[in-house]
């Protein structure tokens, strides 16, 4: 629904070339907040201002957001895992997304609320 949303807002603004990156950057931000307050509210603003587009989502939780760092992968690291598809199943491999934002965004950030926090991104165009 947030996808939908934002292809609409993007559209209706003149800005259909930012389509994708945002999408990326709202997948990984709401995946995030819903990982993070299962069954809670999540909050969502997307706006535009003089230069860029900002998409902030809110959550419950008081734990920040943590980058995993970022490291090179040669064919041979990746290998099939038959449970991949099994509930509840971590391989190790998550913890991708907050690079995946930085890579597109232009800026981003946390800025804690009480309850919970606002975790945002901008993308300039």
């Amino acid at each position: 629904m947030v996808r939908a949303l934002i292809e609409f807002r993007l559209a209706e603004w003149g800005l259909p070339a930012l389509v994708g990156d945002v999408h990326l950057i709202a997948g990984e931000l709401v995946a995030n907040a819903i990982q993070s307050t299962p069954d809670r509210e999540i909050r969502i603003r997307f706006v535009r201002e003089a230069r860029a587009v900002v998409l902030r989502v809110w959550d419950a939780s008081d734990a920040l957001p943590v980058a995993k760092p970022v490291v090179e992968l040669a064919p041979d690291d990746i290998v099939p895992d038959a449970c991949a598809l099994d509930a509840g199943h971590d391989d190790g491999t998550g913890g991708w997304g907050l690079p995946i934002v930085q890579a597109l965004a232009s800026r981003c950030g946390v800025e804690r609320t009480s309850p919970g926090k606002w975790v945002w991104a901008e993308v300039a165009f």
